[in-house]
């Protein structure tokens, strides 16, 4: 974990009311795990103003801007504007500054090698997803990607998935782009050919909590990643604690989202309470 103290290198809008941040962020790569999420606010927020959290698109580096210069090393998140706060970031610029801390949390457990692996994610939902699907791929797993949303607009970086060496397949709600229906009917399919597949997911509570009774019911492995409310990004505020598996008002169990996750093995949550608690949208549905 690192505070940074560093500058936007570009803000664009690429779907409606969603937007890519590409940060100046040296070092960050190499200590940032698929999954992990990072705390951000302008620099010149007022002091009110807390960090919001945002999971981590992607990490990469750029030419530098002139010889005898190191190359410049940046992450990038994808947001949506949901309130004042993501409003503010949305107005930033080039070269404006910003305060980030990260990268923050605990992230995906990759499994073994060569194994089948199938990616569930829902509109904002698929930001924590790319750099998983990259180090898959990297490991040899054959990864495959559902994408669903409501409609073509909650869509996203599909090419940037296909390029990586990801199986993509797009499912909308109202049949604007790809199949029509939701995304856990794809699901359904898959695992009824490939049994044996470990899944990963994040979305909204209703795909996030149909995933999980698909994936009990059949016994495969699944890891979730939760988002929600928080404060401090370090276990501090205790403002992010969702309910674990086994909780009950004689033997509360309480898990901090930033802490103990933001990956989760589903069975490690109460899926009966966890949902109402949480926002499972990771990547920047807190206003």
């Amino acid at each position: 974990m690192k505070n940074y103290a560093t500058i936007v290198l570009a803000n664009q809008e690429i779907s409606p009311s969603i937007f890519r941040m590409r940060i100046l962020a040296p070092g960050f790569a190499a200590a940032a795990q698929p999954g992990q999420f990072v705390m951000l606010r302008p620099a010149l927020a007022l002091p009110t103003m807390l960090r919001r959290p945002f999971g981590v698109f992607r990490t990469g580096c750029l030419p530098p801007e002139c010889d005898g210069l190191p190359p410049r090393e940046y992450m990038e998140i994808l947001y949506k504007v949901v309130g004042q706060g993501t409003k503010i970031l949305s107005e930033l610029h080039q070269g404006d500054r910003i305060e980030l801390l990260g990268p923050l949390g605990r992230g995906f457990d990759l499994g073994p090698p060569g194994q089948e692996k199938i990616l569930v994610g829902g509109g904002i939902g698929l930001v924590p997803l790319f750099m998983l699907g990259e180090a898959l791929v990297a490991q040899g797993s054959r990864v495959r990607l559902l994408m669903g949303g409501r409609t073509r607009d909650d869509i996203l970086a599909v090419t940037e998935f296909e390029r990586s060496g990801v199986e993509t397949y797009v499912s909308t709600d109202d049949g604007s782009l790809g199949e029509a229906g939701f995304v856990t009917k794809v699901l359904e399919r898959k695992l009824s050919k490939y049994p044996q597949a470990e899944v990963f997911a994040c979305g909204p509570t209703p795909m996030l909590t149909a995933v999980a009774a698909i994936c009990a019911a059949r016994q495969v492995n699944l890891q979730v990643s939760l988002e929600a409310h928080m404060a401090c990004g370090v276990g501090a505020c205790l403002g992010c604690v969702v309910k674990g598996a086994g909780h009950s008002e004689s033997t509360p169990r309480y898990l901090c989202t930033c802490k103990a996750g933001p990956v989760f093995q589903a069975s490690d949550l109460d899926w009966g309470k966890a949902t109402a608690e949480a926002a499972i949208n990771c990547g920047g549905g807190c206003k």
